[in-house]
C-alpha cells in the first residue's frame, strides 16, 4: 500500500523530533525529571552564583534550536548565568564545525559576537543542510559583522580542543541527547527536559536557595538573584 501524504508528513514530523537523539536513546523522558546520569558532580553553579542554567547543546540540533531562546530568555529575566557546553552529536555533520567558528569568535573577537553567531545558527538551520552551506552561512555572518573571515578557522586545533574537552565532560556525565539542560544549585540539580517547566524550575530552586540562607525570606533572596550579574559564556 502506497503511503498517504499525511502519513508521510507524520513520519517527516516524527523523524525531526527524534533528530537529536542517538539510536540508543530515542526515548521521551518525563517532564522536568533526572535521567540516570553517572556522575553529576560538575553540576554546579559558577563561582559566586547561587543558580544557574548549565545546557550541553549541538548546534545541529533542532529541539536545541527550540530550547537556546527560552533558556537566553529565562536567564535574563532572573539574571542567572548560563554555562553551555558543546556536544555536537556525531551523526550530524556539520555541527562540530559550527561549534568550532563559534569558539574561535568568542576566544578572538568577543563572547557576545560569539553568541550571536549561534543564535543566528539556530534561526538558519533549516537552510544548513551541508558543510558548504555552513560555509557560505558562517561567510555571510563574518561580513555582516565586518570582520576578516580567517583562511583556516582553527590552524592548530585549538578551538577543536575546547569543543572535544566538552564532549569527553558530557560523556563522563553520562549525557545521551541534545539539548541536555539543568537548573542547578551548590546542593542539588533538576534536569529540564520540558522547556516549558523551566521557569518554575528556576522558582522552585530559588524558593529553596532562599530558605536556607538564615535571617533572609524567598522574596529578599529573589530580589537579590535578579539584580545578580547576567549571563555568563
Amino acid at each position: 500500500m502506497r503511503p498517504t501524504s499525511m502519513t508521510r508528513i507524520l513520519l517527516a514530523a516524527t523523524l525531526l523530533a527524534t533528530a537529536c537523539l542517538p539510536a540508543a536513546a530515542q526515548y521521551s523522558a518525563p517532564p522536568n525529571t533526572g535521567n540516570t546520569f553517572k556522575d553529576t558532580s560538575p553540576l554546579k553553579p559558577p563561582a559566586g552564583a547561587k543558580i544557574a542554567i548549565i545546557k550541553f547543546e549541538d548546534l545541529e540540533c533542532p529541539a536545541c534550536s527550540h530550547a537556546y531562546p527560552i533558556v537566553h530568555s529565562a536567564a535574563e529575566r532572573y539574571k542567572i548565568p548560563v554555562v553551555r557546553y558543546d556536544f555536537p552529536l556525531k551523526m550530524h555533520i556539520w555541527s562540530r564545525d559550527a561549534a568550532i567558528t563559534a569558539r574561535y569568535l568568542q576566544d578572538k573577537v568577543s563572547p557576545q559576537v560569539a553568541d550571536e553567531f549561534r543564535g543566528a545558527v539556530f534561526a538558519a538551520q533549516q537552510s544548513i543542510a551541508s558543510k558548504e552551506d555552513l560555509a557560505n552561512f558562517t561567510r555571510r555572518f563574518f561580513q555582516s559583522h565586518k570582520l576578516n573571515e580567517p583562511f583556516v578557522i582553527d590552524p592548530a586545533g585549538r578551538f577543536n580542543a575546547e569543543v572535544n574537552a566538552d564532549y569527553t565532560l558530557g560523556e563522563r556525565i553520562g549525557i545521551t541527547q541534545t539539548p541536555t539542560v539543568w537548573v542547578v544549585t551548590q546542593k542539588t540539580w533538576v534536569q529540564v527536559t520540558d522547556m516549558s517547566q523551566l521557569y518554575t524550575t528556576i522558582d522552585n530552586l530559588e524558593s529553596q536557595v532562599a530558605a536556607s540562607t538564615p535571617g533572609k525570606t524567598a522574596t529578599s533572596a529573589n530580589s537579590k538573584l535578579r539584580h545578580a550579574s547576567g549571563t555568563q559564556k
